[in-house]
């Protein structure tokens, strides 16, 4: 009767907490596919951009959200890890000019930069990837299991992201057998 009585009272605080703080889940898609000799992910972290994180970036605040792109191989005890992939987007609103001053970086290495003036755009910027390569397929075995891990986090950090067991991150997966 008590830990009945107790594992009420601790999702009843859940929720309420949940509904106080106005967290909501942001979820991350994650799709995988083999095509001309390579492995493409393609990913998008659905309302990942919050009201309050909108605020923060009007506010001229810089935000950067990271994804970190791990390729691994499904085993009978450990999962091996093929390829990995980093990649952070970011962007911070200049107050003068009205623009969204926007870069990307894959594995530390600056891949685009550009400004726009189009929150949707600064938005699509932060949160959606499209066939983004993680390694070659040579790397890979026939009919082998594997999946896609994509872990998703911000800065500066927020409520937006809370998840406590992971230090603010989500994660998406996607999992595929290969078959050239």
């Amino acid at each position: 009767m008590t830990t009945r009585l107790c594992a009420s009272c601790l999702r009843a605080f859940a929720a309420v907490f949940m509904l106080v703080v106005g967290v909501r889940a942001a979820d991350l898609t994650v799709a995988a596919i083999a095509r001309d000799q390579q492995v493409l992910v393609s990913f998008e972290l659905v309302d990942g951009l919050t009201p309050a994180v909108g605020d923060a970036i009007q506010s001229g605040l810089p935000t950067t959200f990271s994804y970190a792109i791990e390729l691994r191989r499904s085993a009978a005890l450990f999962d091996r890890t093929i390829a990995s992939v980093t990649i952070s987007a970011s962007v911070r609103f200049d107050n003068l000019t009205r623009r969204y001053q926007m870069s990307r970086t894959v594995d530390g290495r600056v891949e685009d930069a550009r400004p726009t003036e189009d929150h949707d755009d600064m938005r699509k910027w932060l949160t959606a990837f499209d066939r983004i390569p993680v390694t070659a397929t040579s790397r890979l075995e026939t009919n082998g299991e594997y999946y896609v891990r994509v872990r998703a986090s911000a800065q500066p950090r927020s409520a937006w992201f809370f998840w406590p067991w992971d230090r603010g991150s989500i994660l998406g997966l996607a999992k595929f057998t290969f078959i050239p």
